[in-house]
């Protein structure tokens, strides 16, 4: 299949709303059918593609009177229905319906939109055990199938080799059992170019079935990289034997997005007659995108050959001229939502982090220090829980990590205290080396005269933190900020093994010394992201120290984010906050998950962004500013990620130069 598209008409910023539908079912009366469907559509009606359930013209308990001519011909005046009914409205229907074709009945799905059917797909495994014996009805379709049937005097491509192409959406279409089998026509046809999975179902209740179903679909949707949409037969079927649930799923790349009500969700049923349904938008852009950067993906066409026809949608999606994505777009993409999930997760990472860590101290002589700046601040204080972690579970002595106050000129009391106690209760070696004078000493080696105070043989590190304290410093100066981060790091690097605290974010940003809190000798959180690091203190704190560690870490978890290179104000306030100067990790954290993870351009992101549902609320004028800020920093600032020291990885988006991300330290950011 030619994988350049015939036609480019694009929906709005790459997402396609489908909506998954199970309707009222009329038992073997197609035409009533037909009706409950269009009732059902007019609730999606800002959907491109409507998916309904198997059969759900006529039904899927018909039994014998599948046999009858009645019940065929009324099936062909429901579609017909349905075609009038689609005509002028620039959307895409899947419906399934029972079909002569040639002297066989078949299961299909019937394509309709604009006022055309234009294609039809038959059921390829019957299933004819247990409860189902469908084969006594219908003959499954095969590569031996015409290659088009007529419909109304109209010749409508047929068979089970059909990709209908709508602009950047390339659909695949199969029928309920053909997920559950072995190699599911969703996988060939997802490896022919597929990117959007449709499953029109009759899945009837058991229990534990629901489960199994939603694994079966999610996991699909990853295995194909591709949208995966699934709508089941609803409880308004024949209940002779069955019930069926009405369960509708949509799910993208291993992820659920949505999902409908269904029989046996609740203690409270809803009325049989209650409409079932689910819709998600599909980001089309990062489905390409990760097909694009997942290699093994590209050599499965050379295992699996299975050509296919090509099936162009020649109308443009339904314009939305303002776009609302039909769900709220995550503001905090690394942070889970659910308690319980964010409480896993945090479990998962810190596991993973302690292990990585265990490992790399297992190579290490028994006497060698784990050294560790402990700054009282929140990254310091995530790196040293996790050491203890992994000393504890391996039977080593706390004692063994060293724990270093470095205070300089911008220390607070507030943090100096929290760092102090916070060692204390951990019970690891610590120790305290002001750093002040070393700072002094070497300002005056080099000339510099730190915020415009002039040194001379007469300053004292007294006087000139008075001086500081004093001093306007809304510009900053870098050289007094880059002195202290280096003395600190060359310190640690003398007594010992060097644990890393900087996280991911900084390291987007560039928000580091080169050479000294850049650098250690194995960093924990080399890929956690700086809106996260306060919940993984947070889950620190109430699941694994006492009473009295779990008071300071709170207390810690709420102290401003800030390097303290600066001077506090006259009452020992931090005064140098890292947001006020860079913009809102929050924002930069979003920014950095959708441009490294999903591979999205600046408009896209923007957009996003402007539908977000952040902590706390941003003008546009705030986006675009910390938007530009991301990206300069980001791009200016690979020559510090290009030798950063090992750490694990622990989720979908990092930044070693080893393995996820690599760029060069020269590009230009203009294009981006």
């Amino acid at each position: 299949m030619n994988s350049i598209l015939a036609n480019t008409r694009n929906f709005p910023h790459g997402l396609l709303r489908l909506t998954a539908i199970s309707p009222i079912v009329a038992v073997a009366d197609p035409i009533a059918c037909a009706k409950n469907c269009i009732s059902a559509m007019d609730h999606a009606d800002h959907a491109h593609l409507v998916l309904l359930p198997e059969l759900a013209l006529g039904g899927y308990t018909c039994g014998d009177l599948f046999g009858h001519r009645s019940l065929l011909d009324s099936a062909l005046a429901a579609i017909e229905m349905l075609r009038a009914y689609s005509e002028g409205v620039p959307k895409l229907l899947v419906v399934g319906a029972p079909l002569v074709v040639d002297d066989s009945l078949m299961n299909t799905a019937v394509v309709i939109g604009n006022g055309r059917v234009l294609a039809i797909i038959p059921k390829q495994y019957l299933p004819n055990y247990r409860e189902f014996y469908e084969a006594r009805h219908f003959r499954p379709g095969s590569q031996t199938s015409p290659s088009s049937i007529d419909i109304a005097s109209q010749a409508v491509p047929f068979g089970i080799d059909l990709i209908i192409r709508w602009g950047d959406a390339k659909i695949g279409i199969e029928i309920c059992e053909d997920l559950w089998g072995p190699i599911p026509p969703s996988s060939l046809a997802a490896i022919a170019g597929a990117n959007v999975l449709l499953n029109l179902s009759a899945s009837n209740e058991t229990i534990g079935k629901a489960s199994w179903r939603r694994d079966l679909v999610t996991s699909q949707s990853g295995r194909c990289i591709a949208a995966y949409a699934y709508a089941s037969a609803g409880p308004t079927e024949s209940s002779t034997d069955l019930v069926f649930g009405g369960h509708c799923m949509i799910a993208e790349n291993g992820k659920l997005l949505a999902q409908s009500d269904r029989v046996g969700d609740s203690t409270r049923n809803q009325p049989i007659n209650a409409l079932r349904m689910a819709t998600a938008d599909i980001d089309l852009q990062r489905l390409q995108h990760d097909r694009q950067i997942t290699g093994t993906w590209h050599d499965a066409p050379d295992r699996i050959r299975h050509t296919y026809r090509l099936i162009d949608v020649d109308f443009q999606p339904m314009d939305h001229t303002q776009y609302r994505l039909d769900v709220a777009v995550d503001g905090a993409p690394f942070i889970p939502q659910d308690p319980k999930t964010l409480n896993d997760r945090c479990a998962e990472i810190v596991s993973i982090q302690s292990t990585g860590l265990a490992k790399r101290i297992s190579r290490l002589p028994a006497e060698l220090p784990l050294v560790i700046g402990v700054s009282g601040g929140l990254d310091s204080t995530l790196a040293l829980l996790v050491a203890v972690q992994a000393l504890d579970a391996n039977g080593w002595p706390r004692e063994r990590i060293l724990g270093l106050t470095m205070p300089g000129f911008g220390t607070t009391e507030h943090t100096r205290q929290s760092a102090d106690e916070l060692m204390r209760v951990l019970g690891i070696t610590a120790g305290v080396i002001d750093i002040r004078q070393l700072s002094l000493d070497t300002f005056r080696a080099i000339g510099h005269q730190p915020l415009g105070n002039k040194i001379d043989d007469r300053t004292t590190v007294e006087s000139l933190q008075a001086a500081l304290v004093e001093t306007p410093h809304g510009r900053g100066d870098l050289i007094l900020e880059n002195v202290q981060a280096r003395l600190r790091t060359f310190l640690l690097m003398s007594r010992g093994f060097v644990l890393g605290t900087g996280d991911m974010s900084e390291q987007a940003l560039g928000w580091c010394t080169y050479n000294a809190d850049h650098m250690s000798m194995y960093n924990v959180n080399t890929s956690i992201p700086k809106t996260l690091v306060r919940f993984l203190v947070r889950y620190a704190a109430a699941t694994h120290f006492s009473e009295e560690c779990r008071d300071l870490l709170l207390r810690i978890a709420d102290t401003p984010i800030s390097p303290e290179l600066l001077p506090p104000d006259a009452k020992g306030n931090i005064r140098q906050s890292t947001e006020d100067l860079v913009g809102p990790y929050e924002l930069h954290d979003f920014f950095l998950y959708h441009f490294v993870r999903n591979g999205f351009d600046r408009e896209k992101i923007r957009f996003l962004a402007s539908r977000a549902s952040f902590a706390q609320p941003y003008s546009m004028e705030a986006i675009e500013r910390t938007m530009d800020t991301f990206y300069k920093r980001f791009f200016a600032n690979q020559f510090k990620r290009s030798c950063v020291p090992d750490g694990p990885k622990v989720g979908s988006v990092s930044l070693s130069p080893r393995g996820d991300w690599r760029m060069p330290s020269d590009a230009d950011s203009r294009v981006f």
